[in-house]
Parts: C-alpha cells; structure tokens; sequence
C-alpha cells in the first residue's frame, strides 16, 4: 500500500510539472523577446491599446490575413477604417498585397506604419534591416540615415556589430511642428530604445509630398509624417514603440493614439492591427485553442489513462539488501521481550524466587538449615532490613500481588554477594 502511494505522489508530481511547463497560457517565456501584437502583454504587445479601445467600444480587429483580403472581409466598412501596420516586420509583405492595400487605401481609409527608425526596441534591432525597404513598397516614401545617424555608424551592419544594450531603456521626445487636430491635448509623446538608435531623414518622393507634423526634440529631424493617398492617407511614423504597453502610458502617447483614432476611424468603422506580418496567423489562435472545450477533455482523457497505467502496470521496489545476522545478545533480548509480553509479574518474581533458593541448596546441606530463611535469618552479613523487604515481596509473589522485578533482582544479588563473601 505504501509503494502504490508514493508512486501516486510522484505520478502526480510529474502531473503538475506538465503542466506549468506546457499550459502556461501566452506568457512570454524567459529570454524571448516579445513582439508588436494584440496578444502580447509584455512590453511590446498592443495588448492595452486593444483593451482600451474595446472600453470605448470601438472595434477592433486582429488582422491574420494578408491585406488583399481587406476589401472583401465581412462586417467591415469600405471607408472609415484605420490599418496599423508596426516595422519591421517578422514576415514579409507579399507583392500580390501592395496594390490592393493601396486601393483600400484610396477608398477612404488610412494607414498608420510605425516603423523603428528614430527608436531600437529590442523586438526591432536584430530586423533592422527590413524596416526600410517594407516601408517603401507600403508608403511609397524613401527614408534616409541622418547626418546623426552617419556619424554614429555607416549602415546596419556597424550598428549590430557595435551598439550595446542599454541597462535602461532610452526615451525618444516627439514635439509637434504646429497646431494642429491631432495634437489637441498633445505636448510630447516618448519612444523608448533599448539600443541606440539612429536618425533617418525622409527623402521628398516625385509624384507627391508628405507633410511632416511631427519632430524630434533631441535632434529637430522629423518622426512622423502624412502623405494624402486618393481619399485616404498614409500616416508613418519614425518611432515605433509609440503605442506599445510599456510606452502608452507615457507623456501623451495615449491621447496622441486617442486623436489618431478619432480623426481616421468614422462611425462603424475599426481599428485593425497587423497581427500577421509579425507573426500570428489565422492558422493559429491561442484564445480559440485554449478557449476549445475538447483540449481539456483530451487532456484529462490522457491523464487519467496515464495514472491507470502508473498505478496498475508500474511498481515501486527498493533495493533488496540481506539483513545482517544478529547477535547472540540480541537474541536473548528479543527472546526477553517476547517473554515479557506474555510472562505476567507475579509468576517471574516467582521464578526468581525458586532461581534463588536453588542457589542457596547447597548451603543448606552444608549448614544443616531446615529452610532458606533460617539460614539467611543466621547469616551475619545479611541486613536486616534486606531480608524483612525479601519477605514481603516473597509473600505478595505467592499471593500474585505486583513486585517490582528489577528492585528485587538486586535485592537477590546483594544477599548472595553477602553468602559468598
């Protein structure tokens, strides 16, 4: 029985090691870096813009497909709709996706790129050099390194191979150029780098311009700009940390997100992140597969399957090992002590009894005593005391009263000391 609980323990035991190691939920594990979507909550996640756009009850959409899927998606409006789209990105953008992102686009809606440039969270440094080239085949704009930038670092590959991580992450100031409805409520608004980061210049395109609204205080370059696209417009920013968990409480971030949505997102329309590019697809949903009823049935199936098979198939067995050979004084002991269970106490001060008077036989025969305690009563050696006490304890023995035994023991051995001295 005791080898069937402790195998029941340890089956139990390894239970709850399974599952803190494989049912943690989304948290991020140690040493990964997390990443720019809705169902992140560490730092770089969207997870509290999502939560409080939904407070205010605006819609919301994780957005798991490619973009040439955004005119025909169900319960969206043609107009009115705002596309956040974060740089770099994990995945790359298909050729197949520019021109229909662009027709939405020119249908009344607006894109917001957050591209890493001017900041270096952690989740953006080592796809650094991806963020530029994906924002000129989404925005048509062509940005370049600063002079700062220059003379920092000649390119991506010093930046790698010489910029360290800062013990704290940096802050990056974003002041606006003038008055405007955007910035109603607006002062500043913080990026955060965990690199240091360069500066990139916009470069003016041919077929159009881009109004700059925005600016770095450390450095006067420009960080966000806007470029009208048909009916819409295309909003970048050179600071992609702007709205993440970690930055949207930060300065004015969250009133800058707050006139962003306001201004782009007309009544029944949404806000839609770009889950896909950085890498959540519509293949895989972790609320869906966590939320599924049949996950937990298979699981308890498979446990209780399992702990049928430790407990009924499996046995627990120590070492055998021989038991040592005991002594002989452990022998008498043990044959003592079962005696002593079922000898009661008058019958062994009894036998001590007839031991001792058989010891003292022979003196009789020698002395001519009728009795041992005539010649005990004779001796001169023997206390007066002593033999009175041997008496009564003699008497309540043949009465079957108690007598301590061990006290009378060496009563016995004290008189015979006495007779044979």
């Amino acid at each position: 029985m005791r080898e069937r609980l402790i195998t029941l323990a340890c089956a139990l035991g390894a239970l709850g090691l399974f599952l803190a190691m494989f049912l943690h939920g989304d948290a991020t594990s140690p040493g990964e870096v997390s990443r720019p979507t809705t169902q992140e909550r560490g730092p770089n996640g969207y997870q509290g813009a999502l939560v409080w756009l939904d407070q205010q009850h605006i819609k919301t959409v994780s957005l798991r497909d490619h973009f040439n899927e955004l005119a025909s998606r169900r319960g969206l409006p043609a107009s009115g709709n705002l596309l956040i789209v974060t740089l770099p990105a994990a995945t790359g953008f298909k050729t197949e996706e520019l021109r229909p992102l662009e027709s939405w686009v020119r249908s009344g809606n607006t894109l917001l790129v957050l591209a890493a440039l001017a900041d270096s969270p952690d989740w953006a440094f080592s796809l650094d050099g991806r963020a530029t080239g994906d924002l000129r085949l989404l925005t048509g704009l062509e940005f370049a390194m600063g002079k700062v930038g220059a003379r920092r670092g000649n390119g991506v590959g010093a930046r790698i191979t010489t910029a360290r991580a800062y013990a704290q992450p940096q802050s990056t100031t974003l002041v606006p150029n003038g008055p405007r409805p955007l910035f109603d409520g607006v002062r500043t608004a913080l990026a955060l780098s965990d690199y240091p980061a360069q500066t990139w210049g916009l470069k003016v395109p041919y077929d159009g311009f881009a109004l700059a609204l925005a600016r770095q205080r450390e450095t006067g370059e420009g960080v966000l700009w806007m470029r009208p696209l048909g009916s819409g417009q295309i909003v970048v920013s050179a600071l992609g940390s702007l709205f993440t968990n970690r930055a949207l409480g930060l300065a004015d971030n969250g009133q800058l997100l707050a006139n962003l949505v306001g201004s782009t997102v007309r009544p029944g329309g949404a806000v839609l992140f770009d889950d896909l590019h950085q890498g959540l697809g519509s293949a895989y949903d972790p609320a869906k597969f966590y939320s599924d009823p049949r996950l937990y049935e298979t699981v308890a199936i498979l446990c209780a399957v399992w702990l049928c098979w430790v407990l009924g198939a499996t046995q627990l067995q120590s070492p055998w090992t021989p038991a040592p050979v005991p002594r002989e004084a452990e022998l008498v002991q043990a044959t003592g002590g079962f005696l002593a269970r079922v000898l009661t106490n008058d019958a062994g001060a009894r036998g001590l009894f007839d031991h001792f008077f058989h010891r003292i036989a022979r003196r009789l025969r020698r002395t001519g005593s009728e009795s041992p305690w005539e010649l005990l009563e004779g001796h001169s050696r023997i206390a007066p005391a002593d033999l009175r006490q041997l008496r009564e304890w003699h008497a309540a023995a043949l009465a079957a009263r108690k007598v301590p035994l061990e006290r009378l023991h060496d009563l016995m051995s004290r008189i015979q000391a006495s007779l044979d001295s």
